[in-house]
């Protein structure tokens, strides 16, 4: 029987402009015990309220448009994969802790590795408080974690009780980890992961990747608790 799902995505620096939804206040987004601290954050990159707390707002799907979010084509997914995008997927954000894909948002520029004043580096900033939201919203669900370095140390997985974390790494043919691209080969597999709704690493055999990667068994860590799967180039 197929187990919940979640999916923890990067943001992107590539943001849609503009916006056609009222400023962003508490209430509008997933995970409401954040909006604390979103406030917190916003306030210090925004003392005076008139920049990005006034600017409109965008759903973060539509506010996103780097190369995962291009390669995902969500507005090309079928019905099912859409509705499963929306349910299952978290965005991490410098600025929002993590949204999911309906959430309103303005556009705006923060990176997690950035320090604010007063609160200091924002992934160490936001761990206590994204690892007290996420708790609950992942626990003993299957967590697909594409979340690259600056984000994943914005919250503590071993605090949070999933049923298993899988995280990715695509290598050349010579096992030598993709980093350049990343985010563009994630955007593929992401697409799979909701059409499918694919609990578990195995499922991935069946998997063409559009640039040629495939699945490697004998080169990932399959433990049960936390797996580290292998999508490697043939060369």
């Amino acid at each position: 029987m197929p187990r919940a799902f979640a999916l923890l995505l990067p943001p992107s620096e590539g943001k849609e402009p503009g916006g056609s939804g009222p400023p962003w206040r508490s209430g509008t987004c997933a995970l409401p015990g954040l909006d604390g601290p979103r406030a917190e954050v916003l306030a210090a990159l925004d003392p005076t309220g008139r920049g990005v707390a006034a600017e409109p707002t965008l759903p973060a799907l539509e506010r996103y448009t780097g190369v995962l979010y291009r390669e995902l084509d969500a507005g090309s997914l079928p019905g099912p994969a859409r509705r499963r995008l929306r349910a299952t997927a978290l965005i991490a954000s410098g600025l929002w802790g993590v949204v999911a894909p309906g959430d309103p948002i303005p556009a705006y520029r923060l990176k997690m590795s950035a320090r604010l004043d007063p609160l200091g580096r924002l992934s160490t900033w936001w761990r206590p408080h994204l690892t007290e939201a996420l708790h609950d919203r992942l626990a003993r669900r299957v967590v697909w974690d594409l979340l690259p370095q600056e984000h994943a140390a914005a919250w503590d997985p071993a605090a949070v009780p999933t049923a298993r974390r899988i995280t990715v790494r695509f290598t050349t043919a010579e096992g030598r980890t993709v980093s350049h691209w990343n985010k563009l080969l994630k955007g593929a597999l992401v697409r799979h992961l909701v059409t499918t709704g694919l609990d578990d690493p195995d499922g991935l055999r069946a998997f063409t990747h559009p640039a040629g990667y495939r699945y490697e068994p004998s080169l990932s860590d399959l433990d049960d608790e936390v797996a580290t799967v292998v999508l490697r180039h043939p060369g």
